[in-house]
C-alpha cells in the first residue's frame, strides 16, 4: 500500500502527464500587480464593517447577474437567471414571522440537512440574510435550515464544518499536541460553526443567534457527523464576527450556556482582490509554481477529500509577497474571539488520545428539546419582555436581495449600519 507521500505522488505524475508545463494561461504578472495593488488599496481604505458590507456586495453581484433589459417602459435592470429570482421569492415568503410577541414560545425547531440537491436554497437563505461573506468550506460540510416543525417556516441556517487546524488559546486549553491533532487526526473529532445566522426578526426579537450557537451542539449533528465522516464529534469551535476591535456590544456566544471563550485569534484578516484577480492570481501561481497548485487545487487525501484545506486563502497569502505586495495593503490588524463547547467531561482527554469512545462521559443534555428550552427561558423570554416594555418589537424581515441592482453606493447608505446585525 502507497504511504501518503507516495499516494500524492502519483496523483503528480498523473496530473503533470495531462496538464504538461507550457500548456497554462499566460498571467502579464505586471498586469497582475497593478490590478491587485488597485483592488487592495481600494479594500484596506475601509474598516472592519465597511469592509464587510463591501464583500457581500460584491459576492451577489457575482452570483446573481443582471442585464440592462428594453422594455414597453423603457430600460429595466433584470436578473439573467429567471430559476434564481423564482427560487429567492419562494425562499423569501417562508420566513417565520411572529403575529404576537410572545409566539416564541410555540416554536419546535428542527434541523434539516441541505447537502445535495437543496444546496440552493441553502445558499439562498445564507446569502441573502448575513452581511458575512458566504464562503465556501473546503472538507466536511454539514449544511441545516433551522425551521419550525409546525408551521414550516424557516428560523435559520447553520454550516458545520472541518475544524481550523491551529486555534491557539483552544489549543492551549485542550493541551494539543500539533502531532496529535493533525498527524494522528484527532481534529476530525472536532468541528466549527462556520455558518451560524438567525433569520430576523428571531435575532434581534428573540436572541435568535444563540439559539442558533446552542443548535451546533445537538445530537443531529453530532449523528450525522458519526454517519458521514465515521468520527466521532466531542467539540465544536466557532469565532465571532468581532473580536476586541468591536466598539458596541458583546458576540452572540458571550455568557452563552455550554460555550466557553477562549481568547482572541492572534492572526488577522487578510483583504481580498476582486474575483477576476483572484483568478488571476491562481492561474498565476499554476504557470510560476505548478507544484504548489497542484498540492493545494488538485491533489487529494487517501480519504478522497483535498490534500490542504484552505486552498484559495493559502494561494493567495503564498502570491502576495511573492509579488510584492506591500503587506499594510494585504491584511487588517482585527481579530476574532475564539469560542469552544466540549460535549464531554473528558473532551480534552480524549482529543489528546489518553481514552477512547467507550470512557466518554456526557457533559450536558444535547436533544433538541433540551437546547431550545435553554434558549426560550434563559434568553429569549427575557429579551422579548424587555422589548414589549419599550415598544420596539420588530416585524421586519431582513433581506439583502434588492442588493442584485443597487449600486455600491446604495448599499452603503442604506445597510452599513446593519453589518453584524
Amino acid at each position: 500500500m502507497a504511504t501518503p507521500i507516495e499516494f500524492v505522488e502519483e496523483q503528480w505524475q498523473t496530473w503533470i502527464e495531462k496538464n504538461p508545463l507550457g500548456t497554462y494561461e499566460h498571467i502579464d504578472q505586471e498586469k497582475l500587480v497593478d490590478v491587485l495593488i488597485k483592488d487592495l488599496t481600494y479594500a484596506s481604505g475601509m474598516d472592519v464593517k465597511e469592509y464587510t458590507l463591501y464583500q457581500k456586495w460584491c459576492e451577489i453581484k457575482e452570483r446573481y447577474p443582471v442585464e440592462n433589459v428594453s422594455t414597453l417602459w423603457g430600460q429595466d435592470v433584470q436578473m439573467i437567471y429567471p430559476e434564481q429570482e423564482k427560487l429567492i421569492k419562494q425562499v423569501k415568503s417562508n420566513f417565520w414571522m411572529p403575529k404576537d410577541p410572545d409566539d416564541y414560545a410555540n416554536l419546535k425547531p428542527v434541523m434539516k440537512l441541505h447537502n445535495g440537491e437543496l444546496a440552493e436554497t441553502w445558499n439562498a437563505i445564507r446569502t441573502f440574510t448575513s452581511t458575512m461573506k458566504n464562503n465556501s468550506n473546503i472538507g466536511r460540510n454539514l449544511f441545516y435550515t433551522i425551521e419550525d416543525e409546525i408551521t414550516g417556516k424557516y428560523l435559520g441556517v447553520l454550516c458545520i464544518s472541518s475544524d481550523f487546524l491551529d486555534l491557539t488559546p483552544r489549543d492551549n486549553a485542550i493541551v494539543w499536541s500539533r502531532d496529535i491533532k493533525t498527524s494522528q487526526g484527532m481534529i476530525n473529532h472536532t468541528a466549527i460553526g462556520s455558518t451560524i445566522v438567525p433569520l430576523q426578526p428571531l435575532g434581534y426579537n428573540y436572541m435568535g443567534g444563540k439559539l442558533l450557537a446552542l443548535l451546533c451542539l445537538a445530537d443531529t449533528v453530532q449523528n450525522d457527523w458519526k454517519e458521514r465522516y465515521g468520527d466521532v464529534l466531542v467539540g465544536v469551535t466557532t469565532t465571532s464576527l468581532y473580536g476586541n476591535t468591536k466598539s458596541n456590544g458583546l458576540s452572540q456566544y458571550d455568557g452563552l450556556e455550554h460555550w466557553n471563550k477562549m481568547g482572541f485569534s492572534s492572526g488577522s484578516v487578510a483583504f481580498e482582490p476582486s474575483r477576476a484577480t483572484k483568478k488571476m492570481i491562481f492561474n498565476w501561481i499554476k504557470e510560476n509554481h505548478t507544484r504548489k497548485y497542484f498540492e493545494w487545487w488538485e491533489a487529494k487525501n487517501k480519504q478522497g477529500l483535498p490534500l490542504k484545506r484552505d486552498h484559495k486563502n493559502r494561494s493567495l497569502h503564498f502570491a502576495y509577497p511573492k509579488l510584492g505586495i506591500p503587506k499594510e495593503l494585504t491584511r487588517t490588524e482585527h481579530q476574532r474571539g475564539i469560542y469552544f463547547s466540549p460535549l464531554y467531561d473528558n473532551t480534552s482527554e480524549y482529543l489528546r488520545k489518553e481514552i477512547g469512545d467507550d470512557k466518554l462521559v456526557k457533559s450536558f443534555d444535547t436533544s433538541l428539546e433540551a437546547l431550545t428550552n435553554i434558549w426560550k427561558t434563559k434568553y429569549a423570554k427575557g429579551r422579548i419582555s424587555m422589548l414589549k416594555k419599550k415598544n420596539t418589537v420588530s416585524y421586519e424581515a431582513l433581506f439583502y436581495d434588492d442588493l442584485i441592482k443597487m449600486s455600491w453606493e446604495e448599499t452603503k447608505a442604506k445597510y452599513l449600519t446593519q453589518v453584524g446585525r
